[in-house]
């Protein structure tokens, strides 16, 4: 669990670095996209997209039923 908690700080703090850099280099094509905000941050994404590449599991859908 640990471990867990040290990956979300490491990718978080990436995330607030990264993301306001990429955003402002992105080429507008002019139609208008939604902007929602979800529930989840890209953070908590990334992370647990991390830890099922470092796990044992075969597939998404067990590790995030049975861990996540």
């Amino acid at each position: 669990m640990n471990k867990l908690i040290e990956i979300f700080c490491d990718v978080d703090d990436f995330c607030h670095q990264f993301l306001p850099e990429w955003e402002a280099l992105l080429i507008s094509d002019s139609t208008k996209k939604r902007r929602r905000s979800s529930k989840m941050s890209t953070s908590e994404c990334m992370t647990i997209m991390i830890a099922f590449h470092q796990s044992n599991h075969r597939d998404f859908k067990n590790f995030y039923i049975g861990l996540v």
